[in-house]
């Protein structure tokens, strides 16, 4: 009975989107067959902000193209007022009347900022990652955006990449979970309300892989890498429904992605079945001429036929298709499948119904940066926040005493949010210093000094410090400001040493060749080190940095990323033991900069280091350096700690389609309360194409209390065993695999299944 029932709902689902698609198509042949050939390649060009100001918008360069059509959407522009008042234009002076659609980078939140992806990505929590997106979703909404360029899923596997931060880090399974929770999260399960808004995942495809970890580089892989390890969070989110995808600076197979029909038609359209539109990445058309690939209208040409949709920011389409038809260089065809798409974006989101649908200005006042919002951030952050050392049990620090203070990232409200908060009002971000005061109050007597520059190099913390997030340098001589700290220090009983990377060393066109603590920060944490008192490394990081030297002599160190608004009342709430750490690593830290890329699913080589070595000669390892990293992925400490029993199998043998049940008794054995991420890892021993070490293929998040245990099950099918073969079909092969179960990546408790076809 109960089958029939979900049938029959799936029945009735399907009927009513049959009907909804046939009603939305009726609608939109009738509008294509108004539209000019100019009017239909106005719907592909979409030009940023520009010059629009509230109250002068109709006198703009870009308003009298919105009037002539030749205007499909804006983005970044800020405020119900100002998007009001440009789609009033389009609705109201343009001949057809066709509403704008209006996006904004809102990749982790919007005036309430969460951590950067990076760290939210730390949280290994669905749910919350989920919320955080909806939270997103509402407050932009409530602003006048409709449409988001996130998430952003690219695997990323060389920290000297400034775009990890925006990222999920080095595995494409995790990054597949987060994919599917940020697109449900923004879009909701349908845009009926006006809460729900348009997500686009990007950057479509191995943005992540650039060469060098130099931005917009050049990226080569072969086609089995690309699907077993990079597309997988592109392809989980066109499952998840996403409604737009956003093309990659990059190059693919020696083409660069805007214009490469493999990709976007064969693979994303046809084989992944995506039913959205395209855009390019900020004057993606326009780059391919500095590729190579040819003039702007053969550029244009080749990214219209490839399957782009939509032109951002640099007109390529708008100006040059024209003449590329009547040269037999792209076909009406083409031109009408692109503008179809962006039209039924439009319909879908119900802006031919209601343009202002998202232009309630009371909603603007009420539900953008409440007390709600902020909890949520603020609780999201200290779950995003990585314990990476804790010896002797400095921390949780006590709740009296004196504690100094002291970083150029003390007490520095502007970087907190992190990189690409665009949306975020820096003046009610919190810094640390202000977050440890209000949440002790008088109970721990909170002294401060500054201790160092970012960097020695003003030039370069000029760099660092973009987009209204100053350093705010102090000119006085190094050394003058080293002593103070030192002596602010002597009064102390322990020191909190806010040191790390700004904002903006991180994200776009923030690649950097060393990723080590800047050097005028290094001399003042081992100077702090050097007093002898307990020091406390409070870590502000957008990528994995090489912390050698800090973790083998800083008893305590705490990632906290850039926790976002909430980010110091989230410090404050870990470091004081309010809330226990449970952060997890999303990527691998190393030793240094020479051994990247390094990630924990690596192949085996045919001269691999034997277990347990450091050095053996002609094996595959350094003369220098371990092969080890300083973290390993999925790693992160707690106030409280936990045991693993041996894995249970329900067989350890299988055939076909059977199930095998993998179990372990995870014991709190600590003394508080405490949450752990169980890891299930997975190696295809013997394969037709060599297969990594081990493969994340489950995680689930618990919350135990002190001394209490329970058993946590992993459910393992042929589905988990399957990957891409030479051959690029997607099966499994019958043979031995090793189940890890543990704590991380490195320390795994193994057991053995013979799976046969």
């Amino acid at each position: 009975m109960k089958r029939s029932i979900i049938l029959f709902a799936i029945c009735i689902f399907s009927i009513n989107s049959y009907a909804q698609d046939a009603k939305m198509k009726t609608f939109i042949d009738a509008l294509m067959q108004k539209m000019t050939l100019e009017e239909k390649l106005g719907q592909l060009n979409l030009p940023g902000s520009g010059d629009i100001v509230t109250g002068q918008a109709g006198n703009s360069d870009i308003a009298k193209k919105i009037e002539q059509g030749k205007v499909g959407g804006l983005f970044n522009i800020k405020s119900v007022a100002k998007i009001k008042e440009v789609q009033k234009l389009a609705v109201e002076k343009s001949r057809l009347k066709i509403p704008l659609i209006f996006g904004m980078d809102v990749i982790h939140g919007y005036e309430t900022v969460f951590p950067i992806p990076l760290g939210l990505s730390c949280s290994w929590d669905m749910d919350l990652i989920k919320r955080s997106a909806r939270i997103a979703a509402v407050e932009a909404s409530a602003d006048g955006i409709n449409w988001t360029f996130s998430p952003m899923v690219d695997i990323a596997r060389d920290p000297r990449w400034g775009r990890i931060a925006e990222g999920s880090g080095e595995d494409p399974y995790l990054g597949s979970q987060i994919a599917k929770a940020m697109v449900t999260g923004y879009q909701g399960t349908s845009y009926a309300g006006n809460t729900s808004i348009m997500s686009c995942v990007k950057h479509y495809a191995m943005y992540g892989a650039t060469e060098a970890g130099r931005d917009y580089n050049t990226t080569d892989m072969s086609h089995q890498r690309m699907f077993n390890e990079y597309m997988p969070p592109y392809k989980a989110a066109v499952e998840a429904g996403v409604g737009s995808v956003m093309a990659s600076f990059n190059e693919v197979d020696g083409v660069p992605a805007t214009a490469n029909k493999w990709l976007m038609t064969e693979v994303l359209r046809k084989q992944w079945g995506f039913k959205g539109f395209v855009v390019t990445d900020y004057t993606g058309i326009n780059e391919m001429v500095d590729h190579g690939i040819g003039d702007l209208q053969t550029a244009s040409a080749r990214a219209l036929m490839a399957g782009i949709d939509m032109d951002m920011v640099g007109e390529g389409l708008l100006t040059t298709t024209q003449k590329s038809l009547k040269e037999k260089k792209v076909t009406l065809a083409q031109i009408d499948a692109a503008c179809r798409r962006i039209l039924e974006a439009k319909y879908k989101l119900g802006l031919f119904d209601n343009p202002y649908k998202y232009c309630d200005e009371n909603r603007a006042k009420t539900e953008i940066f409440t007390a709600s919002n902020r909890a949520e951030a603020r609780s999201t952050a200290a779950q995003s926040f990585v314990l990476l050392k804790n010896n002797n049990n400095v921390l949780p620090l006590k709740k009296s005493g004196t504690v100094a203070v002291i970083g150029p990232l003390a007490d520095n409200k502007e970087n907190m949010p992190g990189t690409w908060s665009v949306a975020a009002d820096f003046s009610k971000a919190t810094s640390l210093l202000t977050g440890l005061k209000e949440v002790v109050g008088s109970q721990v007597k909170i002294i401060t000094a500054r201790g160092s520059n970012l960097d020695e190099d003003s030039l370069f913390e000029d760099r660092a410090g973009m987009f209204g997030k100053s350093l705010h340098r102090d000119s006085r001589p190094a050394e003058v400001i080293l002593q103070e700290a030192l002596d602010v220090a002597k009064g102390a009983d322990v020191i909190v040493a806010a040191l790390g990377e700004s904002a903006e060393m991180s994200g776009e066109s923030s690649s950097r060749s060393n990723i080590s603590i800047p050097k005028a920060q290094q001399d003042l944490l081992k100077a702090l080190v050097a007093t002898g008192k307990p020091v406390v490394l409070v870590l502000f990081t957008g990528r994995p940095l090489a912390l050698k030297w800090e973790n083998d002599n800083v008893p305590a160190i705490l990632n906290v990323w850039f926790g976002g608004s909430e980010a110091g009342y989230a410090i404050a709430d870990v470091l004081f033991g309010d809330v226990n750490p449970s952060g997890k690593l999303s990527t691998t830290f190393p030793q240094n900069v020479g051994q990247v890329p390094i990630y924990y699913a690596h192949k085996r080589t045919g001269r691999p280091l034997g277990e347990g070595k450091w050095f053996e000669k002609f094996r595959s390892n350094y003369l220098d350096v371990s092969n080890d990293p300083v973290y390993p992925f999925g790693y992160g400490l707690s106030y409280t700690s936990f045991t693993y029993s041996e894995i249970q199998l329900s067989s350890a043998s299988a055939k076909g389609n059977q199930t095998i049940k993998a179990t372990v008794k995870v014991t709190n054995s600590g003394s508080v309360t405490g949450k752990e991420v169980v890891q299930l890892y997975i190696r295809d021993v013997v394969g037709s194409v060599t297969r990594p070490v081990k493969e994340l293929k489950g995680f689930q998040k618990i919350e135990l209390k002190a001394g209490e245990s329970r058993d946590i099950s992993f459910n393992i099918s042929p589905e988990d065993l399957k990957f891409y073969n030479y051959d690029l079909k997607y099966d499994w092969e019958p043979g031995e695999f090793t189940i890890m179960i543990g704590t991380n990546s490195r320390d795994v408790k193994k057991a053995t299944v013979n799976w046969a076809k």
